[in-house]
């Protein structure tokens, strides 16, 4: 109840200040590991600054500067544009490191007002705070709702077909859960839990919870974080189950809870980051894990209109959700409108139940960075439209064809619900490539496929 009247308190202050200060537009980027998190706001921020690679933000022409600016909470890590641009831009370019913990870039924009009454006034400075934060730790919301209970039975029965849950059930086999509390059994359950999160992960699950098991930061090794699932008994006092159940209920009111009410629940915009070529290469499984994952990722946003009334009493409400599948590089661009059918069908669930409360939402295919060039090679049964590019793992060039994506998003999300093994009539392949050298004009930022259009959804109606 605190927390809700605080959010509220905070939420009539904005509201009144608002009309008194330069506008401010809080776009959260998420998504799972590997989804280009990193590179997506990197190169954002690039093209914001250098916009001559920015043709379908329709009103670019307005924004005559953009420059970046200390952010505003002084509590948060800065977001390393200048340290992640230089990996990506040298002559021996790399990837940067990817998000391991919530960090935060203000870039302001002057734009120049159209319509009427423009030529009356000068220009006006839009802020852009841009919060960057792992989707491991957004999967974390979901627990709020769910007891010791409810999250054990949920993770013990995903783990017995999940990599190295094996091992974990076997171990608890042994475990008596009313045995009196002992550290070293603990400690040794949560490592191996964490162990079958990390290969699950591995192996392209996206619902891997708790998220900081993951990404523990300044946790590691805290007792927050020394708890697994177990059996639904009835724990005697001094239990070992006594205590995971209090240390659940600890995760969520001391590591969760904060997430939500100091970052979360203050953002206006958000894009979601969805690698569904790394899902699809995984298997079927992989593919309902990431639906299912991203449809409950959906739940914990609250989505809405940004009305002056709603957000008076209601709290602020997420206006714009966009659901990007990365790595559009890594196909030929006939192909991309099925990876963009794939994508709005994957995340039916989510995208219908964000439409439902009033939020605007898209999908699209981006590569916030192209590594690739496009090639129409010779095949013995005919043509064959293929990418090119230097393979991270020996920097060699390669062509590379990952397959022909289905028409009909069924054709994948069928097997997928019914939790076959494996594709039956197809083979999908992913590459992993590194950055290609650039040589940018001064006016020039990376090159992308649709990040202009993904800027258009997400803050065009702004500037």
């Amino acid at each position: 109840m605190a927390d809700g009247v605080m959010r509220g308190v905070e939420s009539v202050t904005d509201t009144l200040t608002a009309p008194l200060s330069d506008p401010v537009i809080r776009l959260g980027v998420t998504g799972l590991s590997r989804a280009g998190k990193t590179v997506f706001i990197t190169s954002l921020i690039a093209n914001l600054m250098n916009r001559g690679r920015m043709p379908q933000l329709r009103n670019v022409a307005n924004i005559q500067t953009a420059y970046l600016q200390p952010q505003p909470d002084d509590t948060i890590p800065r977001f390393d544009y200048e340290a992640h641009l230089s990996k990506l831009t040298s002559k021996t370019p790399s990837w940067p490191d990817g998000t391991r913990h919530i960090s935060e870039l203000r870039l302001s924009l002057k734009v120049q007002p159209t319509g009427l009454l423009s030529s009356l006034s000068g220009p006006r400075t839009i802020h852009l705070d841009i919060v960057d934060y792992p989707g491991e730790w957004l999967l974390d919301l979901g627990l709020l709702d769910q007891s010791f209970a409810e999250w054990s039975k949920t993770a013990l029965t995903r783990a017995k077909d999940r990599p190295e849950g094996e091992a974990y059930l076997t171990a608890l086999a042994d475990i008596e859960p009313n045995e009196k509390l002992d550290e070293a059994t603990a400690k040794a359950l949560s490592d191996l839990f964490a162990s079958h999160l990390h290969a699950a992960r591995a192996a392209g699950y996206s619902d891997c919870s708790p998220g900081r098991f993951l990404l523990p930061g300044d946790l590691a090794g805290s007792p927050v974080l020394t708890f697994a699932p177990l059996p639904d008994v009835k724990y005697g006092r001094g239990s070992l189950g006594r205590e995971f159940k209090r240390r659940f209920e600890s995760y969520k009111r001391n590591v969760v809870k904060p997430f939500f009410r100091d970052h979360f629940s203050k953002i206006d915009r958000q894009i979601v980051l969805v690698d569904v070529l790394g899902a699809i290469h995984a298997g079927p499984k992989a593919v309902e894990d990431l639906r299912s994952a991203m449809a409950d990722i959906l739940g914990a946003f609250r989505p809405g209109r940004n009305a002056f009334l709603t957000r008076l009493f209601q709290g602020r409400r997420v206006e714009k959700i966009l659901f990007a599948a990365t790595k559009a590089d890594h196909l030929h661009h006939v192909q991309h409108p099925q990876l963009t059918a794939i994508t709005e069908a994957l995340l039916r669930d989510a995208k219908d139940r964000a439409d439902f409360a009033g939020a605007q939402t898209a999908a699209m295919s981006i590569a916030s960075l192209r590594t690739t060039v496009e090639e129409t090679v010779d095949h013995r049964d005919g043509p064959l439209d293929v990418v090119r590019g230097q393979l991270l793992e020996n920097g060699k060039q390669a062509a590379f064809y990952p397959g022909a994506l289905p028409t009909d998003p069924q054709h994948l999300l069928g097997p997928a619900r019914e939790g076959q093994e494996a594709w039956l009539d197809a083979d999908y392949q992913v590459m992993r490539f590194a950055p290609a050298s650039l040589t940018l004009r001064p006016s020039d930022g990376p090159p992308h496929i649709r990040l202009d259009k993904a800027a258009e959804f997400l803050i065009g109606d702004r500037i």
